[in-house]
C-alpha cells in the first residue's frame, strides 16, 4: 500500500487540486491540517484524502511525523512527501517509487536540479545549494537537493527514523538520519513550479539561515 503524506497550513486554494491530481495514483492520501485557519481540512477531506487536524500550528515536521506515524499504523509499505502548494507533477510520484518497488533502494529524494525547476530566482537556487552543501558537510551524505519535499521511503526506512525538528529543519535531518542509519538513498529527477502562490506559501530565502541554526542547536542538545 503507497500512502502519500501532504503537509498542509492555510492551504485552501490549492489542496483540493493537489489531492485530486494524487488519488488515482496511490492507495491512500492523509493530509495533516497543521492549524489551518481556513478550509484546508475540510477541501482536503471532500477531495478524497484522510485528514489528520493539529489543533495549533507545529510546523512541517511534526506534520510529517504525524502522518509518517498514522501511515505505518495502517500498514503502508511506501511513504510519499508531497507538498500542499501544487509545485509537484502527481505524474511523478511513480518515478521515486519505481527503485523503492524493485529493492533497488530504501529512500528516494527528489531533486529540481536533476529535474527541471521553472521560475527558480537566481538568489533562491544559491541558497538552496548552499543549504545542501551544508547539509552535506554535516551528515556526509552528498545531494544535489537536500531540501525538496518531495521523496519516498519504504516502510522499514521510515520507521527506524527519529525525527525531532518541528520545523522545516527536518529536512537536513532526514539526510542525517539516512546516513545514521546507513540507509540506501537515490536522487530522483523531479519538476518543481514556482508560481507566485508558492512562492508566497514557501519558506523565505531567510530560512535557509534558521534551518541552520537549527540544525546546529539541535545537534549539540541531542548529544
Amino acid at each position: 500500500m503507497t500512502v502519500v503524506i501532504i503537509p498542509a497550513f492555510n492551504e485552501a486554494k490549492t489542496i483540493a487540486d493537489v489531492v485530486k491530481s494524487i488519488l488515482p495514483l496511490v492507495d491512500k492520501i492523509i493530509v495533516v491540517d497543521d492549524g489551518s485557519s481556513d478550509a484546508t481540512g475540510s477541501r482536503a477531506q471532500a477531495a478524497g484524502a484522510i485528514v489528520l487536524k493539529h489543533i495549533v500550528n507545529r510546523g512541517y515536521g511534526a506534520a510529517l511525523v504525524t502522518g509518517t506515524d498514522y501511515a505505518l499504523a495502517i500498514g503502508a509499505q511506501y511513504l510519499v512527501h508531497f507538498d500542499a502548494d501544487g509545485q509537484f507533477e502527481a505524474k511523478e510520484i511513480e518515478r521515486l517509487l519505481e527503485p523503492l518497488k524493485v529493492g533497488a533502494t530504501q529512500v528516494t529524494l527528489g531533486s529540481r536540479f536533476l529535474g527541471k525547476a521553472h521560475n527558480l530566482h537566481w538568489l533562491r537556487r544559491a541558497m538552496i545549494k548552499l543549504a545542501t552543501i551544508f547539509t552535506w558537510a554535516w551528515s556526509g551524505v552528498k545531494l544535489t537537493d537536500a531540501h525538496n519535499g518531495f521523496r519516498a521511503f519504504t516502510a522499514a526506512a521510515a520507521s527506524q527514523m527519529k525525527l525531532r525538528h518541528n520545523g522545516m529543519a527536518v529536512s537536513s535531518e532526514i539526510v542525517d538520519e539516512i546516513a545514521r542509519l546507513k540507509l540506501g538513498y537515490r536522487e530522483v529527477p523531479v519538476t518543481v513550479h514556482y508560481t507566485d502562490y508558492s512562492l508566497y506559501k514557501g519558506q523565505p530565502l531567510s530560512g535557509k539561515w534558521q534551518i541552520i541554526r537549527d540544525l546546529v542547536i539541535g545537534k549539540f542538545i541531542n548529544k
